[in-house]
């Protein structure tokens, strides 16, 4: 997993709430396990018409956004169903935060596991950052997870909290794996005590 230490991006601006996971990535996307791919299908139904062509209104659509990597998004981000594409089709799409008010839990936790970090602020720092985001691309947004700061083109800056172990792995690119690997040396250590101890239980 990529490690998120300090982002300089242009964020999309996003209002609309309770955007779930199946605008995120619609169902008929979800036939693949590969994390690739799926970010040219995020919000497909709100990029594209039913001829696949590009609806010039749709905020990534727009030319100051498509290079975005963060969101300012509208209340309840990510609910409906647990689907874990849809932080795929985020990350696979460029983006690496995206800052509301509230998320859906499962959503919010899979964020974590795969790169991206979504950010929960007060509704008035959501309007400034809001605000920022819909000056385009010449209004970058910095974001340091070391930190815990968000600092806009103007130079104001927002503290914003986040669970010191979620930070941890965030800051070193450790998903579930990762985290099981740098146990490594401990696992080796206890398979071959138990392998001296109890050989006839060796796997052939």
């Amino acid at each position: 997993m990529e490690k998120f230490t300090k982002l300089t991006g242009v964020a999309a601006p996003m209002p609309l709430i309770n955007i779930d996971t199946d605008m995120i990535i619609p169902k008929q996307f979800l036939k693949t396990i590969k994390r690739s791919g799926l970010g040219a299908n995020l919000f497909d139904e709100m990029r594209f018409d039913e001829n696949g062509n590009e609806i010039e209104s749709f905020v990534l659509n727009k030319p100051a956004y498509r290079n975005a990597e963060i969101i300012i998004a509208g209340d309840n981000f990510g609910c409906g169903s647990s689907r874990e594409h849809a932080p795929w089709a985020l990350l696979d799409f460029g983006i690496r935060c995206v800052i509301s008010t509230s998320f859906a839990d499962i959503f919010y936790n899979n964020c974590f596991k795969n790169g991206i970090l979504p950010i929960v602020l007060p509704q008035e720092d959501i309007d400034k950052l809001m605000d920022d985001a819909e000056r385009g691309a010449n209004a970058k947004i910095t974001v340091d997870l070391e930190n815990q700061v968000i600092s806009g083109p103007d130079g104001g800056s927002i503290k914003f909290e986040v669970d010191s172990f979620r930070k941890h792995c965030l800051l070193n690119g450790l998903d579930d794996i990762g985290l099981t690997m740098e146990k490594a040396a401990s696992i080796d250590s206890f398979e071959a005590k138990h392998e001296a101890e109890a050989p006839w239980l060796k796997a052939v």
